[in-house]
């Protein structure tokens, strides 16, 4: 299984990088990057050109790509990351995303993900989750889709209740930052 981590949204609303909040000894791209090492094939990062020299550099052992229209949202970011999959000889393979502004999941879940044939994410209480795994057919499709379309919109996928704690856990606002150390701290726990 690939693996595309998108970290090229602007973070308007939290006023600073995403991927570059500071999560203890390391920046949060680090410690997702670090949680996925050795459970995927292959990791590539989709970031922006204001943190990309940044990003390469904290996480120099795995292929970190420029979107050069994040505005565009998280299809195109990932379609980004999939060409650069497509362009390392990668064929008919499936798909872990991961938004980097969602750091939630437990392991178990992480698992779960990764076996699945099919395309699906977790849940918690009814509510959609992150991180999403994508079949083969699927990563096809976004291939063939516009760049604009919401995901949702070019895929559907199965949903698994999960009781992940923090599974809906998003980072969008200062308010959300507040502490993330500490909560990151307790989903490692929750492994």
């Amino acid at each position: 299984m690939q693996c595309v981590i998108l970290a090229a949204g602007s973070s308007i609303r939290l006023g600073r990088d995403k991927a570059l909040i500071d999560v203890g000894s390391q920046a949060l791209i680090s410690w997702i990057s670090q949680r996925l090492s050795g459970r995927v094939d292959n990791i590539t990062i989709v970031t922006n050109e204001a943190n990309f020299e940044e990003i390469s550099k904290i996480v120099s052992d795995v292929n970190v790509v420029l979107n050069p229209d994040p505005h565009k949202g998280r299809t195109g970011s990932l379609k980004v990351g999939i060409e650069s999959i497509d362009s390392s000889g990668a064929e008919d393979y499936r798909l872990l995303v991961v938004p980097v502004d969602r750091p939630g999941f437990s392991d178990s879940t992480l698992e779960r993900l990764i076996c699945s044939d099919q395309t699906c994410c977790p849940m918690k209480e009814g509510r959609g989750g992150h991180p999403l795994a994508l079949a083969c057919e699927d990563v096809g499709k976004v291939r063939k889709s516009s760049a604009n379309l919401p995901l949702r919109e070019v895929i559907e996928a199965s949903r698994f209740e999960v009781s992940d704690r923090f599974l809906n856990l998003n980072i969008d606002t200062p308010e959300d930052a507040v502490n993330l150390h500490e909560i990151l701290k307790l989903v490692n726990d929750e492994n």
